[in-house]
């Protein structure tokens, strides 16, 4: 079976009972759509979420992996934190840091079947990089 990636975009102000939607798609993804790698960013708490979901959900299934994918290096304040499941995708080095997040979001919809998306407004990034996937013809895989 061909192997089938999933990305996320989702407004960082989201809610935390959309978690068990987010863990009940994840699933999905993986059981019913063949989807064994995931990628998601860092910057809010939609993707916090995801994080969470997935660091509990992979453990389950084995040969299926996520990334979370980073924009930017962290700050040395930050480098406390566990970095074990990030990684910097090739080229962003070269990028300006103001268009840092633009760049990992298409790289990530560039390497995606399925884009899961917790959009709930017309405007901002998660709306943007919706659009964006789906434009591109991802599979948009929409929670609400």
């Amino acid at each position: 079976m061909e192997k089938k990636a999933c990305a996320f975009f989702g407004h960082h102000d989201c809610p935390e009972t959309i978690k068990p939607k987010i863990r009940e798609a994840v699933i999905d993804l993986i059981e019913n759509h063949g989807v064994t790698m995931f990628y998601v960013g860092n910057q809010g708490n939609f993707d916090r979420l995801v994080r969470s979901v997935l660091k509990e959900v992979t453990t389950a299934y084995p040969g299926v992996g996520y990334a979370v994918i980073l924009a930017y290096m962290p700050s040395a304040k930050a480098r406390v934190d566990d970095f074990s499941d990030t990684m910097l995708p090739d080229g962003i080095e070269k990028i300006p840091k103001r268009f840092a997040i633009p760049w990992r979001n298409k790289w990530m919809i560039d390497r995606a079947d399925y884009v899961l998306t917790y959009v709930t407004r017309p405007f901002g990034g998660a709306a943007q990089f919706s659009a964006l996937a789906k434009s591109k013809g991802k599979i948009i895989y929409g929670i609400k």
